[in-house]
């Protein structure tokens, strides 16, 4: 388990001052999600929120507590849609890409 740990630190190291690693970070949780693997995209934002913007900003910019928030992120949460899109809405503006989906190319 030392080396899980040692990595996520390491990515989480690398998201907070390399903007172009935390902008694919970010695109992939949220493309985790988007193909129905909603654990491992929690867990990915997750790690991309505590490098970045954290949860008490977060909390203050959505009006949510950063401990809601917390669980939300969590292995056991369940984000409502609302609550979802309004924190992916901020990530973005705050890592300034704005992501939207398309169709794969057939």
């Amino acid at each position: 388990m030392a080396s899980t740990r040692s990595f996520k630190e390491l990515v989480q190291k690398r998201a907070g001052v390399d903007p172009e690693f935390g902008a694919a970070l970010l695109r992939e949780g949220i493309d985790t999600m988007l193909t129905g693997d909603i654990d491992t995209g929690k867990a990915i934002l997750r790690d991309y929120i505590k490098a970045t913007v954290g949860f008490e900003k977060l909390g203050e910019a959505t009006g949510m507590q950063p401990k809601s928030l917390i669980r939300m992120f969590g292995p056991r949460g369940n984000p409502q849609a609302r609550n979802l899109f309004s924190v992916l809405g901020y990530l973005q503006k705050q890592a300034g890409i704005q992501l939207r989906v398309a169709p794969e190319p057939k």
